[in-house]
């Protein structure tokens, strides 16, 4: 499991939500880059995190499936390029976990900078003509530490989901948005996709 940037709280944090979906005969090693961006927000941080993606697979050759930690396809194409093993992102997985509902669904993500690139992905897999995205207009490292201007965003943004776009199917546009599907789906009555748990289930054989 690697998280593309630097921040070490939060992949402390996946690391934390992980320990209770490891199957009996799985291992899960959580990493991220020694350098490069602390938050994915512009395509310079998205280049510089790519290489460091690659880096760190190039380094462990061995793995029997590798999954990104970051709602986009951040160094995916280069590293299945280097190993046979699966290359997911869960990005990938939340999106194709939400078409499989067969509603309409909006991925809810932090910074406006990330649409171009989650609207991108939903066309790379099949999703376009299903889907909705809505920015929170936060900082990653905010939403992740969940302050009080993070979180009336996010309840904004969900709330438009629901009213306007007629979506029952939210999906979690961020890594640091990882492990509220329960929380979440609890308070709004409307199902939400956690892109990591999709991509954890399916690398281990859950689905």
């Amino acid at each position: 499991m690697i998280n593309p940037n630097t921040n070490a709280g939060l992949t402390d944090r996946i690391r934390g939500q992980l320990s209770g979906r490891n199957a009996p005969d799985t291992a899960i090693e959580v990493t991220n880059p020694e350098e490069g961006p602390h938050s994915i927000e512009t395509p310079a941080d998205r280049a510089i995190a790519s290489s460091q993606v690659v880096a760190l697979v190039e380094a462990r050759p061995d793995r029997d499936a590798y999954v990104l930690a970051c709602f986009d396809d951040v160094g995916v194409d280069e590293a299945r390029r280097l190993v046979a093993a699966p290359v997911l992102s869960m990005a990938q997985a939340a999106i194709e976990a939400a078409v499989e509902t067969g509603e309409r669904f909006t991925i809810v993500t932090t910074v406006d900078g990330q649409v171009p690139a989650i609207e991108a992905l939903l066309t790379k897999y099949g999703a376009g003509e299903l889907s909705s995205v809505r920015a929170c207009r936060v900082g990653v490292a905010d939403a992740a530490s969940r302050t009080a201007e993070a979180e009336e965003l996010l309840n904004r943004q969900i709330v438009k989901a629901i009213r306007s776009d007629g979506s029952r199917t939210i999906v979690l546009g961020s890594g640091a948005y990882s492990g509220r599907a329960d929380e979440l789906g609890a308070r709004y009555g409307v199902s939400f996709v956690d892109g990591l748990a999709a991509a954890v289930d399916r690398v281990t054989g859950r689905r």
